[in-house]
């Protein structure tokens, strides 16, 4: 079917007419309007970034300058940070961290967040509330005699197992993001498991953890990014040897060395944050759920 000439003509101007561009300016506008404080805040935080990247990229006399674009783009920066005697080590001692406090973070809280979320026994309001009690309890506090148990009495100074063996039994703050979300699973899953002949174990690692997901992929995140980023512990337990240095630890040591190096001091600044970034990247979607959904039900 074909349309006819004057159809064709009428149609054309009404695609063209004032009206028609108006109402696209105005939803351009619109647009600008509702993302512009959108807009804002990303390059608010995004500039940090890009200054960390640009003078990463400069020669040793230009990122004394005041200069922001480099003239001389250095790449060869990120290959001497990364050869820099140690910095292997202590990306290795942050990985095997930053890994090994997740997993144990996890495993060991999982079980406690599940006993109070759906069992019920005497004192299950009160173990609730000790909880809640070392969330709010300061690490600093308690710095002084840890740091006398784990060097003096038992050996384990110069190393991170002082900070990896607390991890496996238990986080507050893991336990109790946990018990949030376990708290909105209803117990007539539980109960059909129970029929079934499942006990307490088999319940929990065959109808909980799959359901659990968003919950443990968050409170994961949350332990892996405080194990990277972690700078008082390292110091406390491991700064008399360099062989134990994680990360955020050395690249105080490296700034200190390449005090008037900015350039090099930014790229190694950016291979510290890269691995946190990309992972959050790509993590972001369970991160928020398990984030949003932990609070639904008290």
């Amino acid at each position: 079917m074909t349309l006819s000439p004057t159809l064709t003509k009428a149609r054309v101007p009404a695609d063209r007419s004032p009206a028609a561009r108006a109402a696209r300016r105005r939803a351009v506008l619109n647009w600008v309007a509702v993302h512009s404080v959108a807009v804002a805040a990303a390059l608010f935080f995004l500039l940090p970034f890009v200054f960390v990247f640009l003078t990463s990229v400069m020669d040793d006399r230009q990122a004394l300058t005041t200069d922001y674009w480099p003239t001389n783009w250095q790449w060869g920066n990120y290959s001497k940070v990364w050869n820099t005697p140690g910095f292997l080590t202590w990306w290795r001692n942050t990985l095997l961290y930053a890994a090994g406090g997740t997993l144990l973070t996890v495993v060991s809280s999982l079980p406690v967040a599940y006993a109070l979320a759906k069992f019920r026994f005497r004192g299950r309001n009160l173990a609730l509330m000790a909880v809640i009690a070392m969330m709010m309890l300061p690490p600093q506090v308690l710095v002084i005699p840890m740091f006398l148990f784990w060097t003096k009495q038992l050996g384990l100074g110069g190393s991170l197992w002082p900070l990896l063996i607390p991890m496996a039994c238990g986080d507050a703050f893991s336990i109790f993001l946990l018990r949030q979300f376990l708290m909105t699973i209803p117990k007539e899953y539980l109960e059909a498991a129970r029929v079934d002949g499942c006990g307490d174990l088999r319940t929990l690692l065959r109808i909980v953890l799959p359901m659990a997901k968003p919950a443990i992929a968050a409170v994961a995140l949350f332990q892996f990014f405080y194990c990277w980023n972690d700078y008082f512990g390292p110091q406390i337990y491991a700064s008399n040897n360099p062989d134990a240095w994680t990360l955020s630890y050395g690249l105080e040591s490296f700034k200190a060395a390449h005090h008037t190096n900015w350039n090099l001091t930014m790229a190694a600044t950016l291979l510290v944050m890269a691995p946190v970034i990309v992972l959050f990247f790509f993590a972001q979607k369970a991160f928020i759920e398990g984030v949003t959904l932990t609070g639904v039900k008290g």
